[in-house]
């Protein structure tokens, strides 16, 4: 909030602007006293003092925090360690004279580089969706006369006119307020619309901003009634500023997955690198190797150790799952985000909007000491009134007690058929579907029964009572607090009688209506009078007396359908679901219960935001560890939970839909938005975006993100693989002196990492979840990637086989061509040699093919899986056999990759050594599931 000096002359043209910024609580000033504090005056600025003020103050703009640069950013992303190794590689290939090698080991890091920087310049949008939500223009008062200006151009002491439908452009203090309500569920998580008064508030200790009921703010949109308020705070001092700031500050966490590739990028960096320096030292020290052939040596080594498909495979595994997702209704934003699902290990949750539809619901109304319930979800006309036997038809005193309430209604509704939803507070519309649900058509009733008179709603009264005429007959229709209705009332209906309400029958009441708040819901009471002509314009007080008692209404915001099964699965799945709310305490918990967050017969501990401030970072940690609900919560609060839950090793995914949710979901490890309830501003700053706003879809979504991550295992090990029989030639090589010709150079392994093994890879990145996936805890934190079983499996198991093959297949073509020499004696370069080389590569595909079988699962038999249940295995077989086809008989491939054609009748060994992996493996799985049966993994 601002000062602005008015300066010492009451004139307009003598009004000075300082651009002096102070704090002043206006909250406490009466509208005469807001106008000289804020240099302003009830017919508003003139243009020439807004300019003076814009020019002393700036424009009312979400200013944005400068990004890295794309230059910058794709800098990063080819200069981590594995891009480092790949560029060392490519300069050692220059050294070398082998410019192509060099160019294509460069080529793979620049597209690797392009596609995380575009990516990463499409995650920073937030701030842009934050300008997108503050209103183009609005209705300011200069001069005197009304004006509609751009919502940039508003400055300090503007008078800025409210009606409904407004979007308020700007933090301003109310001076007047007529029946004036505001949403403010974007800004503070709350479901109802929030009644707004010009009253000063009295003196006493900081209130939170949105409880200073006599101030608006920027991005929140007022739903009924109209206003004048005085502009206090523009652009980034709004609260919705704040908010921005606080969002633009978040610094993204890397996922899981992330940090397990950031630490696989430096071990294999540091293998690839020792191997490749310590054998070319062998090779220098002990043969007679010419230095140019060490440096191919060596860069034979660290290509051969470095997964250059690795990266690409992965992303495109990822992308995999981000296209199953969406079939799920979980649209992903960032890529790793896929993953980061799959490791979560607590859910923060908002209740408006995400547990709940955001609609408020009639479930009980209690007449003449008998509950009926009232079925239907939302605002949908749905649902019918029944009791225990069943649907009834309302009595005449319940169809007596539904017009009152949707008389003494400033709601209305559209045409329900096409579009389900109204205008006005969501109570007052809850009331008007019920009525319809009896048969009732509130709007023939307000034509038969026209309003003549209001008392509005009043904090002080807690009622609200309408006038009207019919018949010649005067009746005043009232709907308020219970306790402070029923104290008005004087007799109560009974049926079709009317009679003395005594203290049993009122003590009857408010039992009902403690049974109701205990179940959660809003109660309303319902009461009217006959009224003689001269009460048509009398005070509330005198009106709103000797009252009749018609009936309680109980109401709710249900719970979505499909939610408690959600959290059920959740709770099976090891991952625990805390409650983050701008609502009240008690509310937060009757839906925590209805859901299943808390468990029937179990405690939770509710912990108000006031609370939470006073809570230093220890006793915090023990909050969030034990069943806990936070209840009006602020942005900053709620990002004080998440980053508590995160210093203590947890996996935190927030949900939310509003501007207030925006600094939390972004600094989660996993965002999760509202698509079609959300805010722009939460859907940009989240990772993914719910499309039917349902809280199931997280967990489809969870379920996606753990057959994601089993996936990388599973295709990592399978490109492990192929690593030995890539490293085993340049040993042999080096061993021998260089006399032992390299079977595989780098140009082939580059054609089996980024040509042959892509598509087979991604065929195990789409294998569906595993039965039983969401009945297993999340994986452990330390738990990684890559493990000693893994290695032990790629590289002393299945790689020696996959490289023995490739080495005699490599031997057989000499021989099949008619060099019949020694092992030392094989020529280096030729025609046979480039043909063996083939070979060679060819046996290295082929025997992937048994390798893809046997790693798509990991304990258990190929048996229980199948051949046949995942199409885009055979299409990666298809595909790997037509390119290794096209680089031995193509001449242009033949050129670039350095192979010739061999004898075609050695196809017949190279394929049927194609299923030996999956074979050995299945002996090697056979003694896994003998001596370690505790171990199965599932499938």
């Amino acid at each position: 909030m601002v000062r602005i000096d008015p300066g010492t002359d009451d004139g307009a043209a003598d009004r000075g602007v300082t651009g002096a910024v102070e704090p002043v609580e206006v909250s406490t000033c009466t509208p005469d006293e807001v106008y000289v504090l804020l240099g302003s005056r009830a017919e508003g600025l003139t243009p020439s003092e807004a300019a003076e003020r814009l020019a002393a103050v700036g424009t009312n703009v979400l200013e944005e925090t400068p990004h890295p640069r794309l230059v910058r950013s794709f800098v990063a992303n080819v200069t981590h360690v594995m891009a480092v190794l790949l560029w060392v590689g490519g300069g050692l290939a220059l050294v070398a004279e082998l410019p192509q090698l060099a160019v294509a080991v460069w080529i793979v890091n620049v597209i690797n580089g392009v596609f995380s920087t575009w990516q990463e310049h499409r995650a920073e949008r937030a701030v842009q969706a934050l300008r997108r939500l503050l209103p183009t223009t609005s209705r300011v008062l200069r001069g005197g006369a009304e004006v509609r200006v751009s919502a940039e151009e508003l400055a300090p002491g503007d008078v800025l006119l409210l009606a409904e439908g407004d979007r308020i452009s700007a933090d301003a203090r109310l001076v007047s307020a007529y029946e004036l309500r505001v949403d403010q569920s974007a800004l503070t998580g709350e479901s109802r619309p929030a009644r707004r008064s010009a009253a000063p508030l009295a003196p006493g200790p900081g209130r939170p901003a949105a409880e200073q009921l006599n101030r608006v703010f920027a991005g929140t949109m007022v739903t009924s009634g109209r206003g004048k308020a005085v502009v206090t705070a523009t652009g980034m001092r709004t609260e919705f500023g704040a908010i921005a700031n606080l969002t633009q500050s978040m610094q993204r966490e890397l996922s899981p997955l992330q940090r397990e590739l950031a630490t696989l990028s430096r071990v294999v960096g540091a293998i690839a690198i020792a191997v490749g320096l310590l054998f070319f030292a062998l090779a220098q020290l002990f043969t007679t190797m010419p230095l140019e052939r060490g440096l191919v040596f060596a860069i034979g080594m660290i290509v051969a150790f470095v997964p250059e498909g690795l990266l690409p495979t992965v992303t495109l595994a990822l992308a995999l799952g981000t296209q199953r997702m969406a079939r799920r209704q979980a649209l992903v934003n960032r890529l790793s985000a896929v993953e980061a699902l799959g490791s979560t290990t607590v859910i923060c949750t908002d209740k408006t909007g995400t547990l709940t539809a955001n609609q408020m619901t009639v479930r009980a109304i209690v007449q003449d000491d008998v509950r009926i319930d009232v079925t239907g979800t939302g605002y949908s006309l749905d649902g019918d009134l029944r009791d225990a036997g069943g649907p009834l038809a309302p009595s005449p005193g319940v169809l007596e007690l539904l017009r009152t309430a949707a008389l003494a209604n400033d709601a209305r509704l559209g045409d329900m058929d096409s579009d389900p939803s109204g205008i006005g507070d969501p109570t007052e519309i809850a009331l008007l579907v019920a009525a319809h649900k009896a048969g009732l058509d509130p709007a023939a009733e307000a034509v038969a029964n026209p309003r003549v008179a209001e008392h509005p709603f009043d904090a002080v009264r807690k009622r609200m009572s309408t006038v009207h005429r019919a018949g010649g007959h005067l009746t005043l229709r009232c709907k308020g607090a219970p306790r402070e209705l029923l104290e008005r009332c004087a007799t109560i209906r009974c049926g079709s009688r009317t009679m003395p309400l005594d203290d049993d029958l009122r003590a009857r009441v408010l039992e009902w209506n403690d049974e109701l708040s205990r179940d959660g819901m809003r109660v309303l009471g319902v009461a009217s009078r006959e009224l003689p002509d001269g009460f048509i314009s009398g005070p509330a007080t005198e009106a709103e007396q000797h009252l009749t008692w018609l009936g309680l209404v109980g109401m709710l915001d249900p719970p979505r359908e499909a939610v408690a099964a959600a959290v059920g699965t959740c709770h099976r799945a090891g991952i625990r679901i805390v409650m983050i709310t701008g609502d009240y305490g008690l509310t937060a918990e009757s839906i925590a219960r209805r859901v299943g967050i808390v468990p029937p017969g179990g405690t939770v501990r509710i912990i108000n935001g006031d609370e939470l401030d006073t809570m230093d970072p220890e006793a915090l940690h023990e909050a969030v560890m034990a069943p806990a609900i936070f209840a009006r919560s602020t942005p900053t609060q709620k990002l004080r939970v998440v980053a508590a839950l995160q210093d203590l090793g947890e996996v935190v995914a927030v949900t939310g839909d509003g501007v207030n949710d925006a600094p939390a979901l972004k600094r989660a490890d996993i965002g999760v938005a509202m698509g079609a309830s959300g805010t722009d501003v939460a859907r940009e700053a989240a990772d993914m975006v719910l499309l039917d706003d349902d809280f199931a879809s997280i967990v489809a979504a969870i379920e996606e993100g753990r057959a994601v991550y089993a996936n990388v295992r599973r295709f990592t090990g399978y490109i492990f693989t192929s690593n030995t029989p890539q490293a085993v030639p340049f040993v042999l090589f080096g061993l021998s002196g260089g006399r032992i010709p390299i079977a595989l150079d780098v140009m082939h392994i580059l054609a089996v990492d980024l040509g042959t093994d892509l598509l087979p890879a991604l065929g195990l990145g789409a294998e569906r979840p595993e039965p039983g996936l969401m009945d297993r805890p999340p994986r452990r934190r330390d738990e990684h990637l890559i493990t000693g079983a893994m290695l032990r499996r790629s590289y002393l198991w299945l790689g020696p086989a996959q490289a023995a093959v490739a080495m005699v297949a490599f031997w057989l073509t000499y021989r099949a061509m008619g060099v019949d020499v020694g092992w030392l004696e094989l020529p280096d370069s030729g025609p046979v040699y480039r043909a063996a080389t083939a070979a060679a590569l060819a046996a290295v595909v082929t025997t992937q093919i048994g390798n893809l079988f046997a790693h798509r699962t990991e304990r258990s038999s190929i048996r229980t899986v199948g051949l046949t249940g995942n199409r885009l295995i055979w299409i990666g077989i298809a595909s790997e056999l037509a390119v290794i086809a096209a680089i031995v008989y193509l001449p242009p491939l033949q050129t670039v990759v350095g192979t010739a054609a061999f004898p075609a009748w050695l196809w017949l060994p190279l394929l049927a050594a194609a299923p030996l992996l999956l074979l050995i493996d299945e002996v090697r799985k056979a003694l896994l599931r003998r001596f370690e049966p505790h171990e199965e993994d599932g499938r």
